[in-house]
This record gives structure tokens, sequence and C-alpha cells, in this order.
């Protein structure tokens, strides 16, 4: 089998575009957990180019309706907490103990944990549900955070609380590349939002959020520790033996 880390986004892009619907609903959900966006996207195949397809994934987030946006935000955890993956037996269509988290089994069946549904953050982890390639994106996403000391950390910890006291959800930024001292000027600025500038702010930052994760399910970018390994290689895996690539 090639090494996986070489997939290039084309080739993801095609085994993509080759899946089932319901398979492939269940791959953008891991990149956005708003089942109107995944059907949208799913359904606007095949694509010719990955630049396509972050560009109509883009337009699509930016148009979902409130409802489907806190359906999304659902499956993201605090700015500052831990990802927690459901374990394999709590998740249906996930990877067995043995297995990596896939996105495609060998019976076209997704690994995705079906996020849509995960509650709010809870205690100091993140939300329920995940499957532990969000998780791992997640943590790729906020590592920022962990050069922190414990006073950013706590006035971050302050800087949630009275955002959702605010807002009513949990505070979104598109942390790839940010430090938490950034994260938490951005969180303080956005305090002095009034409601509809906060959803247009929060739109925008989940579709940056979506096009980084499209870019990872399509050429495993950035992949932690082999989590989530890329359409392609997965496909790759189902062809019958004997068949070359």
């Amino acid at each position: 089998m090639p090494n996986v880390n070489s997939v290039a986004p084309e080739e993801g892009l095609a085994a993509f575009n080759a899946l089932g619907a319901g398979a492939a609903e269940a791959e953008l959900l891991t990149c956005c957990a708003s089942r109107t966006f995944a059907r949208e996207v799913a359904a606007l195949r095949p694509f010719p180019d990955p630049g396509r397809l972050a560009e109509t994934a883009e337009a699509v987030v930016r148009g979902l309706g409130w409802p489907d946006v806190s359906e999304a935000l659902a499956a993201h955890p605090r700015i500052g907490e831990r990802p927690r993956p459901s374990p394999p037996s709590a998740v249906p269509g996930a990877a067995g103990p043995s297995d990596s988290p896939n996105p495609v089994d060998s019976s076209g069946a997704s690994g995705a944990s079906g996020a849509s549904g995960a509650d709010g953050a809870d205690g100091v982890e993140g939300p329920p549900g995940l499957s532990a390639r969000e998780a791992a994106w997640s943590s790729q996403e906020q590592a920022g955070v962990g050069a922190a000391g414990q006073d950013v950390l706590d006035r971050l910890a302050e800087g949630n609380r009275a955002y959702e006291e605010r807002f009513g959800h949990v505070y979104l930024v598109c942390a790839t590349g940010l430090s938490a001292e950034e994260m938490l000027a951005r969180l303080r600025e956005r305090l002095g939002n009034d409601e509809e500038t906060e959803r247009g702010v929060v739109r925008a930052e989940l579709a940056r959020i979506t096009r980084l994760r499209l870019a990872k399910l399509l050429g495993g970018a950035e992949r932690p520790d082999g989590a989530g390994e890329p359409v392609g290689s997965a496909a790759r895996r189902a062809r019958p033996a004997g068949e070359e690539a």
C-alpha cells in the first residue's frame, strides 16, 4: 500500500466523488457537523477539483440557517478544552478497537461519528460523540493553547463563560495558527458585537474551519499520529485484492 501521507488532493477528491450519498455525507459531517450542509454538498457532486469543492462548501456554510449553524457549533469544544472522542462501540459506523479511524472502510461505510447530534461541551472536556478524526483535528486547531500559562487559560475559561452567557453558544474561532493570547483577544473583541453581527462572524469562522478540514480530508494534511486517513488512502484499501492502484 502506498504511503498514506503522500495522497494527492485530486486522488482524495476522486474517492470522495465516488462514495455513496450516505458515506459522503458522513465524511462531510466531520468537516462541518450540520446535516443540511452535508446533504447539500454531497448532492452537488461530482466536483471537478478540490478548489471547487472548497468554494461550494464555504458558500453552503455561509448560507446555513441559524439552527443549522447551532447544530454544527455543538460539535466544537470550547477553546482550551480537551476534545473527547467517543469509544468506537458507542459510535455507529466507527472503526473497531483495532482499526484506525478511517474515513471509509472496505464495505463503503463511513468512520464518521455523526457529530451533528453531539451535545454542548460539558465540564472540562469537549462535546461527546466526536470521532477520533474530529477530536484529533480539534486538538490540532487549538495547538496554540498548549503553550499558554495558567493565567491565560483561566482568562479563556472566564471569557468562554461570558461569551456563552451573552450569545447562548460556544465561542467559535478558526484557531489554526493562533496563540492562546490571540484567541482571547478576539473573544474579548467579539463580546462587543450585537447578535446579528456576531452570527455573521460565526458563519465566517465556521466556513474557514470547514475549508481547512476539507483539505485534510482530501489530502491528509497535518494528520496527527495517523488519525483520520485521507479519503484516497481508504479507498485504495477497499479495492479487491490484486487490483492495481
